[in-house]
């Protein structure tokens, strides 16, 4: 497959001309390795692979040693298989602040693995790479979330992505060997591959133990949850996993990169809200794939489409966040008595944008009702609020309301 440029990698070489250690992280197959060895020919740096096995049992043996023979910059793929070689690079980096020593990757959160995490505590920088987003596919760099915080009315920019189209991406989704593959058979096979390489390598590389064989099952129920609030004894109950285990698995699940959990959005402000996560799985062909859902029933049960297409948007606000000069947390809102809201960005100075996601040709007034409770909420640090639908026009619902299509984002 054609090297495509990722949107991320400015900020990747801004992290590295100025810390000693920069981390990439994201999910097995999301093109980290492509996108180092990359960089690797422009900065001229020594390129180690630790799926290399004969290399991963020499720096288990000797982590000091593997690293005293560098000279220049080094870059170091799939760095959680050796847990020990954080604290031998944080021993170098204390005695040479340098920046741009090393460039490593993971196919882990480092950050929900805190013994890794803290190794290299205010010397590394983290950041992720997803699967390719709508706008990498096309070659463009979209910065919808920095417009919707200036206030700005976003315009359509993708004028192509009709309902078939869409459909097709988030059947598809973003992981780059799937876009090569023709038929829906092998991109079937390709899924259920991947599936149990993860489990087979990275989970169990993490969790050390054996006896995982019920995390395929829990991932197809855990799919069929996607963009609901997570409810933990339901799960309990239709898996027969206890609650202790269960909490180790999504853990692990999220460690894996395979799922997300977004927080719920509250002002302690007496208001009573919901604060369970919901659940997203990280990719929506993966999604797909663990729910059988097809291009025929996507197209024809809107019921079906719902939760799906929320979970295209979260997974194209979480990739765009990676790249855009505003920094943004990620939440829901839900009152307890029923109002709510998709998504809730929120920015450093805590202003918000309210996002909904409709899976309708239309919109009217009554699909606002969530976000003016937001509004009402936040107060004067509420910036803009969004209703996507599948429609082709920007529809303004009064200040600071607007429908978008989703060829806006």
């Amino acid at each position: 497959m054609k090297f495509i440029p990722r949107n991320i990698e400015e900020n990747l070489l801004d992290a590295i001309s100025y810390r000693p250690v920069v981390l990439l992280n994201g999910a097995r197959q999301t093109g980290k390795s492509t996108l180092v060895k990359f960089l690797s020919k422009i900065s001229s740096s020594q390129y180690y692979t630790f799926d290399d096995f004969t290399l991963l049992a020499s720096v288990n043996n000797d982590p000091d040693g593997f690293l005293s023979g560098f000279q220049g910059p080094v870059i170091i793929d799939e760095i959680q298989r050796v847990p020990k070689l954080f604290v031998a690079i944080k021993r170098q980096v204390d005695q040479n602040r340098e920046p741009g020593q090393f460039l490593l990757t993971g196919s882990a959160n480092i950050l929900l693995l805190p013994n890794l995490s803290e190794s290299l505590t205010g010397r590394m920088e983290i950041q992720t790479l997803w699967p390719f987003s709508n706008d990498e596919i096309h070659r463009t760099k979209s910065l919808f979330i920095d417009r919707l915080f200036s206030g700005e009315i976003p315009s359509v920019i993708n004028k192509e992505l009709d309902r078939e189209g869409l459909i097709e991406k988030i059947l598809t989704g973003g992981y780059p060997e799937v876009q090569t593959l023709s038929s829906e058979k092998r991109k079937q096979r390709w899924f259920r591959s991947y599936v149990t390489t993860i489990i087979q390598r990275e989970i169990l590389d993490l969790s050390k133990i054996e006896g995982l064989f019920e995390i395929p099952r829990l991932l197809s129920i855990l799919a069929s949850q996607s963009a609901s609030i997570l409810n933990i004894s339901n799960v309990n109950r239709k898996t027969g996993i206890s609650n202790t285990t269960m909490k180790r698995y999504l853990s692990l699940l999220q460690a894996v990169f395979l799922i997300q959990l977004v927080p719920a959005w509250y002002r302690d402000i007496g208001k009573r809200l919901i604060k369970s996560p919901k659940l997203y799985i990280n990719d929506t062909g993966l999604l797909t794939y663990l729910l059988g859902l097809d291009r025929h029933q996507l197209m024809n049960y809107p019921d079906k489409l719902g939760p799906v297409l929320e979970n295209y948007v979260m997974n194209e606000l979480v990739k765009q966040s990676t790249w855009c000069d505003t920094e943004t947390r990620l939440f829901y809102y839900r009152t307890v008595n029923g109002r709510e809201v998709d998504f809730v960005l929120e920015n450093n100075r805590g202003e918000i944008v309210g996002i909904e996601v409709k899976s309708s040709n239309s919109v009217d007034a009554s699909d606002f009702r969530g976000l003016k409770d937001l509004s009402e909420t936040a107060g004067e640090q509420f910036v803009n609020g969004v209703v996507f639908y599948l429609g082709e026009n920007v529809i303004p619902f009064g200040k600071k309301y607007f429908a978008l299509p989703i060829s806006a984002m």
